[in-house]
């Protein structure tokens, strides 16, 4: 197979034919038709990731057709649609065993744990507990768009969030993670603020669903303004950056007895980062983690895609190919596109 591949962090990764993937029995071997491209796959590259060992194939948000299949599989047949979360459980753990598998202890990722989706093929370990059958009015590149940033969004804002019709919600950060947050609460029926530091992603905010914006580099005080125009403040704010100052903007923002969702990973100097835990006490704020959603609630998500009400693919910036995602890959950093590229041309 034709595979993104790379041998050294930080070393740019280049072109090369690499075995196929074989399924383990519990496992399925995909044909990959559609792979996102995240930042995480950036820090993998960087080297930010422990679980990666090299040499390394990235890509962890992908959907295609199940080419070969297990002995031990028996939800799935060869030439099944199919994506799965970015986090696959084990499917033996406590934690599996009562259905939240996006916090497994012996989770597996694919693009982490052991070869991704940057390739003509991936195999997928677990694949009855992690697998999930797509629609047929569902294309490839959207259920690929879904994998990490819109699934992660999804649960953050109605499951661990409890997002309600007419509430304020605040969303700190307007890269895949956040815009996708801005569209699900916004048809979810809420009044959602987008917070960025770019005019520009502000105003794509505004037609997916944001009520209003804040542009945090010319605002002094951004907790102060959403309190302002929420009267009070937000019911549910999600940093969907991970940085110190969107963490306590998001928090100080909040109403009494509001709800913070951290989404955005805290990684390097603010790993550590200070929270304001007197506001937190005093105000009786709950304050939730959010990673990943499992693959048995994505019948939701799905249904509101196939229904309108979500349209995930409004989020795609463009289709690449395998060779262009490379300059892609190593420059997220620096990216300052509007959402999401996705890589459906593995030739």
């Amino acid at each position: 197979m034709r595979a993104i591949f790379y041998e050294l962090f930080g070393q740019r990764p280049e072109i090369r034919t690499l075995p196929d993937p074989t399924p383990e029995p519990h496992g399925l071997v995909l044909k990959v038709e559609a792979s996102g491209i995240c930042r995480s796959d950036w820090h993998g590259w960087m080297g930010h990731d422990p679980d990666i060992a090299l040499p390394h194939v990235p890509g962890h948000e992908f959907a295609g057709r199940v080419v070969a299949v297990g002995r031990d599989v028996r939800r799935f047949r060869v030439g099944d649609r199919v994506t799965m979360p970015f986090v696959a459980g084990c499917g033996g753990c406590p934690e599996c065993s009562s259905g939240n598998q996006q916090v497994c202890r012996n989770q597996t990722q694919p693009g982490f744990t052991h070869w991704g989706s940057f390739a003509e093929y991936v195999g997928v370990h677990n694949a009855d507990d992690n697998v999930v059958a797509l629609p047929d009015g569902i294309d490839f590149p959207t259920a690929a768009s879904l994998g990490c940033r819109f699934a992660t969004s999804f649960r953050a804002v109605v499951d661990q969030g409890r997002v309600r019709g007419g509430e304020w919600v605040a969303v700190h950060g307007c890269g895949g993670v956040g815009l996708s947050a801005i569209m699900i609460a916004a048809a979810m029926g809420a009044n959602v603020i987008a917070v960025d530091i770019a005019d520009d992603k502000l105003e794509f905010a505004k037609t997916i669903g944001a009520t209003a914006v804040i542009n945090g580099r010319t605002t002094s005080d951004v907790a102060g303004a959403i309190r302002d125009l929420t009267g009070g403040g937000a019911h549910l704010s999600i940093d969907a950056l991970g940085h110190r100052v969107t963490a306590r903007n998001s928090i100080l923002g909040l109403k009494r007895r509001g709800r913070h969702v951290q989404v955005g990973l805290m990684l390097g100097d603010d790993t550590e980062a200070p929270i304001p835990m007197a506001r937190i006490i005093g105000w009786e704020l709950e304050v939730y983690g959010s990673h990943g959603m499992q693959a048995w609630r994505y019948d939701d998500m799905l249904a509101m895609i196939a229904s309108g009400k979500l349209a995930p693919q409004k989020l795609i910036n463009r289709h690449v190919g395998l060779d262009e995602a490379i300059d892609l890959l190593i420059g997220m950093d620096r990216s300052q596109e509007t959402g999401i590229n996705v890589i459906t041309d593995f030739g």
